[in-house]
């Protein structure tokens, strides 16, 4: 059987030695949009932009357990990301999670319409210790709401609060800078130091024209 050679995002070549298609995969991460439902109304989501704004029905339709079973099987990091969704809406969310923790499959979440009651947090924390959830939250929580309309934003700051105390993976603040929130960042970069998790900002290229309200100054535009 063929060496197998991986090239890393720095570009460095990495040796695998003789593995098979299964155990290269398995080194291998999958960004999953797992169904097409979020009960936020982001105006400058592709979600708004693209098909409520038009009159469409957002497209898609929910992973099944036969294909998430697929990607258990072939990949060793599947990321429940947020394009046009999120995560915990799939009816199996929680399955989801008990099953690649089970199979040794790490697993990270984009997280941010604070939709599911506080203990179902609670049940998913402690599914899967070993997860990493990345909660957006953009401005002080109280303020959140601004862009991610009918967010709960103080509700997610004590959810993520609590999750420090129950995963192993330190969670991550992810926070998109606007014009409301950009003098916010260090008041909100210190919140995040208090309570033990990580503080990302994003700088954002989704822009309505030179006049939308939303818009930061020039520092925190892509």
């Amino acid at each position: 059987m063929d060496s197998m050679i991986k090239v890393n995002g720095a570009g460095k070549a990495v040796e695998y030695g003789e593995i098979t298609y299964e155990k290269f995969c398995n080194k291998r991460s999958l960004n999953l949009d797992g169904n097409h439902r979020c009960s936020l109304l982001c105006p400058n989501c592709p979600r708004q932009t693209k098909y409520t704004n038009h009159g469409l029905k957002v497209a898609g339709t929910d992973i099944s357990e036969k294909d998430f079973d697929k990607c258990i099987k072939f990949f060793g990091h599947i990321n429940f990301e947020g394009q046009y969704s999120d995560p915990v809406h799939h009816p199996k969310f929680l399955d989801m999670l008990k099953k690649c923790y089970d199979n040794k499959v790490f697993a990270t979440i984009q997280h941010a319409s604070a939709a599911k009651p506080f203990n179902w947090y609670m049940k998913a924390f402690k599914i899967n210790p070993n997860a990493k959830w990345r909660f957006s939250i953009d401005g002080l929580p109280k303020d959140s709401h601004k862009y991610r309309i009918n967010q709960d934003g103080e509700k997610l700051f004590r959810v993520m609060k609590k999750c420090v105390s129950i995963t192993k993976s330190k969670p991550l603040w992810q926070y998109i800078v606007f014009k409301y929130n950009e003098n916010d960042i260090e008041t909100c970069k210190q919140m995040a130091r208090d309570i033990g998790v990580d503080f990302y900002v994003v700088k954002s290229s989704r822009w309505n024209g030179k006049d939308d309200p939303l818009m930061p100054s020039e520092k925190w535009r892509l």
